[in-house]
């Protein structure tokens, strides 16, 4: 029987996809951990209903751009025809299902690790995948950690989506917080309207 291909998720909102999602992808590839890693764009996250969102189709190609640079990692619009709000042990399940040559590998911060018991259904991940842990500002990993997660070793990286759209319409800088395509797109939405931020 051939080995599956290990398949990281790395599910988000990505509104947008800045620098710190890319080093952590950067990351995780450069780890040995996974062969690939998808970057699941989300319609709508259950934690952030609500919050005003890019349009779907802008973050997909956004993060799609960002990352074409990088071996290995692929932007994914999978969630777009899943029920909303997404939960991700809906995905994970309906991936499993799709894609049976695949072993999926969850990827999360370590700010929903800390929570991860209050996730839908959370039991599953920990009976039926690998979780990779990539650090936060604030939420330290000190408990010993079940068998089939692992913490990425990398440096902590202080910023947000909601950090880069703050500074973006209050005029300041954005360059060195996220790719330049991401930029150029921020800027034109700004000068097209409705821009939904």
């Amino acid at each position: 029987m051939l080995n599956k291909t290990r398949t990281a998720i790395f599910g988000g909102t990505f509104n947008p996809i800045h620098n710190g999602h890319l080093s952590i992808a950067k990351c995780i590839m450069e780890s040995g951990l996974t062969d690939e890693l998808w970057l699941l764009v989300t319609p709508r996250n259950p934690w952030k209903e609500g919050k005003e969102l890019i349009d779907d189709n802008i973050r997909l190609d956004m993060a799609a751009k960002a990352t074409a640079h990088i071996p290995g990692v692929y932007a994914s619009n999978y969630e777009f025809n899943l029920p909303i709000p997404s939960y991700t042990v809906n995905t994970m399940k309906s991936l499993v299902n799709d894609y049976p040559d695949r072993e999926f590998i969850l990827v999360i911060g370590a700010d929903n690790w800390s929570a991860f018991n209050k996730w839908k259904d959370y039991e599953y991940f920990l009976k039926n995948h690998r979780i990779i842990v990539y650090p936060r500002p604030g939420y330290p990993i000190t408990d010993t950690l079940p068998k089939g997660v692992t913490v990425l070793d990398m440096p902590l990286l202080d910023i947000s989506s909601t950090m880069v759209l703050q500074k973006f319409k209050e005029g300041l800088p954005i360059e060195h917080l996220v790719p330049v395509n991401v930029q150029e797109e921020l800027q034109r939405m700004q000068k097209f309207p409705p821009f939904c931020l």
